[in-house]
């Protein structure tokens, strides 16, 4: 008996959203279908890789990052650096040192990295505050200003700082709004809705609905964007059709088996490959359930998963 495959055909889409300025621009989103489904409508843009650098420089990456670096002695050097990994659509700048719990730079400090970080490299650029919601409401607004015209997107917009984030970002300097949330698709949709009642255009914000690396509770992550995609586009919910990008490299790279030396578990094997097998498998995963976009660290990682894409689109 032959078989009659029958699309599965949505009214809906994902909104699109374009990152940086000028000619060099990635778009996400865009799509009528479930990740990877081109069987049921032909994709409009394909999933996207993003490669992490952090204002900390090189200071504790694994020493397989830091031989790819090499030589690179400032921001500027790292950033053009990564900007060249074979796969990587945009280059995400980590404000990690910001964190008042850590080594707590001033604004000022972190704001002229965020500058020639800018000024070194011509494609998209993402902006990742520090996590602490204080510091990130005081530091992203000014961000936002900094980066006038370069149509950024700054992440770690949450409920409790939406007014600051989202006001500045998303309204005074005209910047994409990166919404993030906790693995609930209620919670998501909820900072999607008091973002746009700010004024915030919904075609100007991005999902970060959280992530896990594989094996520590990822089919909350699973399931999660799973409703979101159905409720997106099954439902056609206009305040879950922002498209979602999530931070792997974070998540992967300081669970144990991507950080225990090969002393303490020689039965483990090599720690340069645990690792990005770790960040691999948790992106594919994530893409998989419905990011639009992965953020990454590893250029191994980031090669393989660019590859992936291309394969399945």
């Amino acid at each position: 008996m032959p078989f009659n495959q029958k699309p599965q055909k949505f009214n809906a889409k994902i909104n699109t959203v374009t990152i940086g300025s000028g000619d060099k621009t990635v778009s996400i989103g865009g799509n009528s279908t479930f990740p990877f489904y081109s069987f049921d409508a032909p994709t409009e843009n394909t999933a996207k890789v993003g490669i992490e650098i952090s204002d900390m420089g090189l200071e504790g990456m694994p020493e397989s990052i830091k031989a790819f670096y090499g030589e690179a002695a400032s921001m500027a050097d790292i950033a053009k650096k990564a900007a060249t990994v074979e796969g990587a659509d945009f280059v995400v700048l980590s404000l990690e040192g910001g964190d008042p719990n850590g080594t707590n730079k001033s604004v000022e400090e972190l704001l002229a990295v965020v500058k020639e970080v800018a000024d070194a490299i011509d494609c998209p650029l993402v902006v990742e505050g520090c996590k602490n919601v204080e510091k990130d409401a005081e530091l992203l607004p000014k961000v936002a200003e900094a980066l006038q015209g370069r149509n950024v997107l700054l992440m770690s917009e949450k409920e409790e700082n939406y007014k600051a984030i989202g006001a500045a970002a998303g309204l005074a300097y005209d910047q994409l709004v990166g919404a993030e949330s906790a693995v609930d698709i209620n919670l998501a949709k909820q900072l999607n809705v008091i973002t746009t009642q700010l004024g915030v255009n919904a075609q100007k914000i991005v999902m970060n609905v959280g992530s896990a690396a594989v094996g520590y509770g990822y089919e909350y992550v699973v399931s999660t964007m799973d409703r979101i995609k159905a409720a997106a586009l099954g439902q056609s919910d206009n305040m879950l059709q922002m498209p979602i990008i999530t931070p792997v490299a974070s998540e992967t790279w300081g669970v144990k088996e991507a950080s225990a030396s090969e002393a303490d578990m020689p039965e483990w094997g090599s720690v340069e490959e645990r690792g990005i097998d770790m960040e691999i498998m948790t992106a594919a995963a994530d893409l998989a359930a419905g990011s639009d976009a992965v953020i990454l660290r590893h250029p191994e990682s980031v090669k393989t998963i660019s590859a992936m894409i291309k394969a399945l689109a």
